[in-house]
């Protein structure tokens, strides 16, 4: 009705996503007049599709791929956190006035330390993907004790980045290698955990995975945050090495939740 407040989920593509439902289901167990969708949107039309959240009746909106970290130039305010992580996946807005959160870390944290057991304390991670949910897990991880993080992404810059910007604005612990495989057998043969935060494997392309198999090792903790499929090529094949496994269901739960 003319009270109902939209939510929007903002990205490309979207057709793979559970967010709709998740919220829309948890709205109505709570009697909320609340309406979540998705609004397939890239970079070139993002400004246009912002304007028109700021003149309707929008609670807020999620931010997925490709948006996470260009949404940031259009926004009157950034949390402290998602501004160190310079990405936001979460944009209230009061008024006309859009005010972006980074909640993706938070929720991959929680859902880490609910299926491990464990914090990031002292671990060593290796993240493959430095873009708006991997640097959010990085700065998170970071945020929380992690003693070494190693990041590689396909564009040797951004990992660059990423690291360079972890080390000043939280603490010296990051790093970034070019991806070769050299350099991921190196430094996954002494790691605690591997993380990919690609989106290699999400549907629809489920037969992909970021990186060979003989590169794991049984003592490894291996996570991919994609949920879709809820076990990627990448996970069946770190359980048959015998590792330990997250999926990317309790990360989504988690940063829906937050």
């Amino acid at each position: 009705d003319v009270n109902t407040k939209l939510v929007g989920l903002l990205g490309k593509p979207l057709e793979h996503s559970f967010s709709p439902e998740m919220h829309n289901s948890t709205f109505k167990s709570m009697n909320l007049n609340y309406y979540y969708f998705p609004i397939e949107v890239g970079k070139d039309k993002l400004p246009k599709v912002l304007d028109g959240i700021r003149n309707m009746n929008f609670a807020g909106f999620n931010v997925t791929k490709p948006n996470k970290v260009r949404v940031l130039e259009h926004l009157d305010d950034v949390e402290e956190l998602a501004k160190k992580i310079g990405a936001v996946n979460t944009v209230v807005n009061i008024d006309g006035k859009l005010i972006g959160y980074n909640t993706d870390g938070k929720g991959f944290i929680r859902s880490f330390k609910d299926k491990i057991d464990s914090g990031p304390e002292g671990k060593k991670y290796v993240i493959l993907g430095s873009g708006g949910a991997g640097r959010s897990i990085a700065f998170n991880l970071a945020n929380e004790g992690a003693e070494k993080i190693v990041l590689f992404d396909q564009y040797l810059y951004c990992s660059r980045k990423v690291a360079d910007q972890l080390n000043k604005r939280v603490k010296t612990c990051a790093t970034n290698m070019e991806l070769k495989e050299e350099n991921l057998k190196r430094e996954i043969e002494n790691a605690d955990v591997v993380i990919n935060a690609t989106g290699v494997g999400m549907y629809p392309n489920v037969e992909e995975t970021p990186l060979n198999k003989e590169l794991l090792h049984e003592n490894l903790i291996v996570c991919d945050i994609t949920y879709n499929p809820l076990k990627t090529k990448f996970l069946k094949e770190a359980e048959e090495i015998g590792c330990q496994t997250v999926n990317g269901v309790g990360m989504l739960i988690n940063q829906g939740a937050e």
